[in-house]
């Protein structure tokens, strides 16, 4: 998997895990386990803090285990802190830091009401000539990858279309009802809602990259989400995702107050 790849793989890690804090200043931890085919190939976990006056932090850590590990060691450190409005959790500045092997880069994102107002890569990176370039319209009305897949309890989480920056590339993620299932592990046990996943590149991509035309020609992908009632909110607790190497699984192995 390309350097490029490998990056849109943690950001769409990242994108799909956060879990909300229960309430004002109450520290939330969760951690999740990733295979590919079944084998392990990461570990991640996350930390949200709500205080009393809103505003909110989420920090995540990635790391390549495994299978992954033979090939190159892959690291990633994220974080995002914004204010919770009109039962929303709204962005100010997202980053996240990734390495592959001894290659690192830094993307940093601002956003204001919504949109966003800055957004850079260190070190800049080198564009072919058929990338397709992020538009001011792709940055209006935007979502960061982390907080965006957090909805409030009266959400119709399955009926609605995310639009997602990461930092590089701007995406769609089209979710429709597929139904509930059970789902169990430590710090939850009952249904999740289960929501389809149609992934629709928009810009800030290599036009015709495998991965990404594989991806967005595929109806398997998958997000399961669970409510927490203290914090009423439903957020990811399984997420699978098609590529060309076998199917990624993503799932909740703790649900719950650190």
């Amino acid at each position: 998997m390309a350097h490029s790849g490998r990056r849109i793989f943690i950001s769409a890690i990242t994108a799909l895990l956060a879990i909300p804090a229960a309430a004002a200043e109450i520290q939330h931890r969760t951690e999740y386990r990733v295979t590919l085919a079944g084998l392990p190939i990461a570990r991640a976990a996350f930390l949200t803090e709500i205080e009393d006056d809103h505003s909110y932090k989420i920090a995540g850590s990635i790391n390549s285990a495994g299978l992954a590990d033979l090939v190159t060691t892959i690291s990633a450190k994220t974080s995002v802190t914004g204010v919770v409005r009109d039962d929303k959790l709204q962005a100010s500045k997202y980053s996240l830091y990734y390495k592959s092997g001894k290659k690192a880069r830094v993307y940093e994102v601002s956003y204001r009401d919504g949109n966003i107002v800055s957004a850079t890569t260190t070190p800049p990176p080198k564009r072919p000539k058929n990338w397709i370039d992020v538009t001011p319209r792709d940055m209006r009305s935007v979502l960061d990858p982390i907080s965006g897949l957090i909805f409030t309890g009266g959400t119709k989480v399955c009926s609605q279309t995310l639009p997602i920056f990461d930092g590089e590339t701007r995406m769609d993620l089209v979710l429709s009802p597929k139904g509930d299932e059970d789902f169990s592990t430590n710090g939850f046990k009952g249904k999740a809602t289960v929501c389809s996943v149609r992934f629709v590149p928009r810009s800030g991509y290599k036009k015709g990259r495998k991965d990404i035309v594989y991806l967005s020609k595929s109806d398997r992908m998958e997000i399961w989400f669970a409510k927490s009632d203290a914090a009423n909110v439903y957020a990811p607790v399984y997420v699978r995702i098609p590529t060309e190497y076998g199917m990624v699984t993503i799932t909740a192995v703790k649900y719950g107050s650190s």
